[in-house]
């Protein structure tokens, strides 16, 4: 697991004053990769691999980080899309904008499968990526839906997955 880093980096089409935790800007390319894999499911890894590398600089460590991110929300939607669609009153997930969908999961992920993370981090992070990429109400709907995430699962751990309480095939051992 990558250490927190104070190392910064300037943000791309930014002024030179408006910098960003070198966290923070994988994070960002992780949306930019989640939000392109799901309009275009297709997307080759290599293709993603490539440009990955190539908006962090082929920073390794970052590099690394973001790649953990894309590949923990892929390996983790279907519970993290079921836990959204819970606490998202009057919203089906569909309905969402595509970049709000993929900031909550961004978010979701990290407050429920990153205890390194604080949930206040990773909320804070997403509020920060819904400013930058999506409308002026997105943060708060952000905020809402991960808020009320946080409160369901305090812990951070995430919840057990649905399914039978008991396997009568599941060996004792």
């Amino acid at each position: 697991m990558l250490s927190r880093s104070k190392d910064r980096v300037e943000g791309e089409g930014r002024a030179p004053q408006a910098i960003m935790t070198r966290r923070t800007r994988g994070r960002e390319i992780a949306l930019q990769v989640l939000y392109q894999t799901e309009q275009n499911p297709g997307l080759p890894r290599d293709e993603v691999r490539r440009f990955v590398e190539r908006r962090l600089f082929g920073d390794r460590k970052l590099c690394e980080f973001a790649a953990a991110l894309i590949a923990g929300v892929q390996a983790h939607q279907p519970q993290i899309d079921r836990l959204i669609s819970e606490v998202a009153e009057n919203w089906r997930l569909d309905r969402m904008a595509a970049i709000d969908r993929n900031i909550l999961r961004l978010g979701a992920y990290e407050m429920l499968f990153c205890p390194d993370v604080p949930a206040k981090v990773a909320i804070n992070e997403s509020l920060e990526l819904a400013k930058r990429y999506s409308t002026a109400q997105s943060s708060r709907f952000v905020n809402g839906i991960l808020d009320r995430l946080q409160a369901i699962n305090p812990s951070q751990s995430p919840p057990p997955e649905p399914g039978p309480t008991s396997d009568p095939s599941a060996d004792p051992a």
